[in-house]
């Protein structure tokens, strides 16, 4: 199969969640985060930070159990604010409401802090530096490392009297996922595809991957074992890459079917493919 790369201005779009009750997410996303409810589709909320752009779903299950932690699936999904105080105030907002943190990262190309949602899922917040003041390495990738963040003096900048919702500058970055094999996601994701290796730490269970020479829009790592998630838990539902290209769709759509891979066509013509342990990506075509 001829080598493909998707075009620069691939992005992620909006992470959609399944949740035990939607009212619990609905009041994190939603009044602690300060996301807006856009609007109610077949039974799934969608929220947004700019009141256009769907941001993120969520479809209420109220009998399913959580994902077990040691399986596929879900890592985290990275909501990206546009700078760092825009990271502050969310940061000062989500302190004042006493909600849980699991972390806090200086990863050289952006700031991050860690937590889940009501329901167990990861989330990152975070904002990039610049592009101009990242490192690259001599085989052209990125260079990110995990170091500590001064949580207090990111704290410290937070202007909470001015606090009217999450940015609306606001979308989800990346998406990082639970797979089973780390040889197996590069053919999909990278040899497939068509996004590009961004940061290798295979020595460490874990690949990074972009389009545009973006830090990454997939993270897949191989940290929690290799068991499949199993159906009628909570988790990702699906996230959406956004190609902002029609002929690369097509010819995407194309290498899916030689590969054997199906591609199923939704109402909004997209196209629902999963990977080799059923983490489901939404391609849209947006051209």
């Amino acid at each position: 199969m001829n080598s493909f790369t998707l075009p620069a201005q691939t992005h992620i779009g909006y992470a959609h969640f399944y949740t035990a009750d939607l009212s619990r997410s609905l009041d994190f996303y939603g009044e602690k985060m300060g996301f807006q409810r856009l609007a109610d589709e077949d039974g799934t909320a969608v929220l947004s930070a700019d009141g256009t752009t769907p941001h993120i779903k969520l479809t209420e299950h109220r009998d399913w159990l959580p994902k077990p932690q040691r399986s596929t699936g879900l890592y985290h999904v990275a909501i990206r604010v546009p700078n760092r105080q825009a990271l502050a105030n969310l940061f000062g907002r989500l302190v004042s409401q006493r909600y849980p943190f699991g972390g806090f990262s200086d990863h050289l190309v952006s700031e991050a802090l860690y937590l889940d949602d009501p329901d167990g899922n990861g989330l990152e917040l975070y904002h990039d530096r610049p592009r101009s003041e990242w490192t690259y390495l001599d085989n052209k990738q990125v260079k990110m490392s995990t170091l500590a963040l001064d949580v207090d003096k990111l704290l410290s900048e937070a202007d909470l009297p001015a606090w009217s919702g999450i940015d609306k500058g606001t979308d989800i970055g990346h998406v990082h996922l639970h797979i089973a094999d780390l040889k197996q996601a590069r053919a999909f994701y990278v040899d497939l595809l068509g996004l590009e290796i961004a940061s290798d730490w295979s020595a460490h269970g874990a690949l990074f991957v972009s389009a545009g020479g973006y830090h990454h829009h997939l993270g897949l790592n191989i940290w929690a074992g290799s068991q499949r998630q199993p159906p009628g838990t909570l988790g990702l539902r699906e996230y959406t890459l956004t190609i902002p290209d029609a002929a690369a769709f097509e010819q995407l759509q194309t290498r899916l079917n030689e590969a054997g891979v199906k591609a199923e066509p939704q109402p909004d013509n997209s196209l629902l493919i999963h990977d080799q342990v059923g983490n489901a990506t939404r391609l849209v075509n947006s051209a």
